[in-house]
């Protein structure tokens, strides 16, 4: 039999990606709810994934406040340093930070414990016994990724702010008084939610990725490596897309003060 082409492969996995993507809603909604697997996937997501998110919040913060910060001296608005700083890091690191962090950490984790069950052919006896492998596994995780990056969303960004509100303050001498007034110059409540929807968005995504390769892992050890290694790429790729996707769409729905 012949093998099929690459873009056709690529085409079927495509969709077998979002046809998981749409029985994971589906199963969403329906009984039994699997409450104590999604607490303790939760857990684990977050147990993992805390730290990493911390320790690349506050360089990301660092990193903005003081580009921003040089920037506005230039033009002379150093005023709204803060205001620019908190909608960079609020609207668009935030988010992808804690979804990078959940993927690398927590997904990788989960795509290795579903490929090792898979080449263990657990996967084929649950169905066999009339267990559906989406809402017994896949559902609980994909939930507790979305739960995670809401949560780590929130904290990446005040770690964020407060290390821009450092080293703007600190290192570049600027005024604490105009950092913080200026925060309702520019940004709007409408800010956070679009970082949020976004943290939902991405830890679907992240879940749902981690899954679908787990569940498609071939044969051997080394089939368990490959599926992680491409979980984590593909979920990085797809961020991106996303990310632009609904930056797009929220700055054509609200537009920025003064716009």
């Amino acid at each position: 039999m012949r093998r099929p082409s690459l873009p056709t492969r690529a085409l079927n996995s495509t969709g077998d990606l979002f046809a998981l993507a749409l029985d994971t809603v589906s199963f969403s909604f329906r009984r039994p709810f699997a409450l104590k697997e999604v607490i303790e996937q939760f857990w684990f997501v977050v147990s993992v994934s805390w730290i990493p998110a911390l320790l690349v919040a506050i360089p990301f913060g660092a990193v903005i406040a003081l580009q921003l910060g040089t920037l506005t001296v230039q033009i002379g608005a150093q005023s709204f340093t803060g205001a620019a700083s908190v909608l960079a890091v609020v609207q668009q690191a935030a988010p992808i930070v804690t979804t990078l962090v959940i993927a690398g950490a927590g997904g990788a984790a989960i795509c290795a414990e579903l490929g090792a069950r898979t080449i263990r052919d657990e996967i084929d006896a649950m169905r066999v016994i009339g267990i559906s492998p989406v809402q017994r596994l896949v559902v609980p995780r994909v939930l507790a990724c979305m739960g995670a990056a809401v949560l780590l969303n929130g904290l990446v960004s005040v770690v964020g702010v407060l290390g821009g509100y450092f080293f703007n303050v600190i290192v570049q001498g600027g005024t604490p008084g105009a950092y913080l007034s200026s925060f309702t110059a520019l940004a709007q409540i409408e800010d956070l939610y679009v970082g949020e929807l976004k943290a939902v968005i991405f830890g679907f995504l992240a879940g749902v990725i981690a899954c679908y390769r787990g569940l498609n892992t071939a044969p051997g050890p080394k089939g368990v490596g490959d599926s992680v290694n491409q979980s984590v790429v593909i979920t990085f790729l797809l961020l991106f897309f996303v990310n632009f996707v609904v930056t797009t769409l929220y700055l054509q729905l609200f537009p920025g003060k003064g716009a």
